[in-house]
């Protein structure tokens, strides 16, 4: 059984809630855990439980976000619930948070154009997602500036604390280019008190993570596990 967990997006600054991520996990024996590849979720299930959970959504707020990898984002499957979806949500727009895994090589920004013109068509916004991480760095992604509209850095993907020194110049690099480009940054990953007066320093506003709300499941059926 699969199903999205989700979790608040706020700016900070203004003390409002933005969003809400859309996080698919899996019931396994007697508890929810993530999958281990996204890419092995079949795509009519993805599709099945997006629609699912945006009939239940009724929330007051901008947007929704959803993890697509690029194979996802070719399925037309996918495609066609994603659409579904915004029809369902409107006026709450879907971001589509664009990720990268190994099974994707092979699957370049021109493959995928058209699946954003269709999107940004239907009103939907792309966000590169997890960027400075692995091969998401700005010479990968630079191609994929001009189809979006935001960028997102997940502390949680490094070993190092935001204390340090080295992963806070990577927040402000990533940061810049976002305000270099008029994209929305978003700083993932906020686990504690620390970490969220370090972005007030460095006027980080749009945030998630633990500190301001775990992941909570969003129950399709009256008899979801919990």
């Amino acid at each position: 059984m699969y199903r999205y967990f989700i979790q608040p997006q706020l700016n900070k600054f203004t003390n409002s809630l933005i969003g809400y991520e859309l996080l698919m996990k899996k019931f396994v024996g007697d508890h929810w855990e993530p999958p281990v590849r996204f890419a092995d979720i079949p795509a009519d299930v993805i599709a099945d439980v997006l629609l699912a959970t945006s009939k239940k959504l009724a929330l007051k707020i901008g947007s929704v976000s959803l993890n697509l990898n690029r194979t996802q984002m070719m399925d037309p499957a996918i495609n066609r619930a994603v659409s579904e979806a915004q029809d369902i949500l409107r006026p709450m727009r879907v971001n589509i948070e664009l990720t990268e895994e190994p099974s994707d090589k092979g699957i370049t920004v021109a493959d995928m154009e058209p699946h954003f013109k269709v999107f940004e068509e239907r009103g939907m916004e792309l966000c590169i997602d997890d960027v400075g991480t692995g091969e998401n760095q700005l010479d990968r992604i630079a191609e994929l500036i001009p189809y979006s509209s935001e960028v997102k850095f997940a502390l949680q993907n490094f070993d190092k604390p935001f204390s340090d020194p080295q992963i806070q110049e990577k927040v402000k690099f990533w940061h810049q280019i976002a305000i270099d480009n008029k994209l929305r940054f978003i700083l993932e990953g906020i686990e504690n008190k620390e970490d969220d007066e370090i972005a007030t320093s460095l006027e980080i506003d749009l945030r998630q993570g633990y500190y301001y709300g775990a992941p909570h499941l969003l129950r399709i059926e009256s008899d979801d596990p919990r």
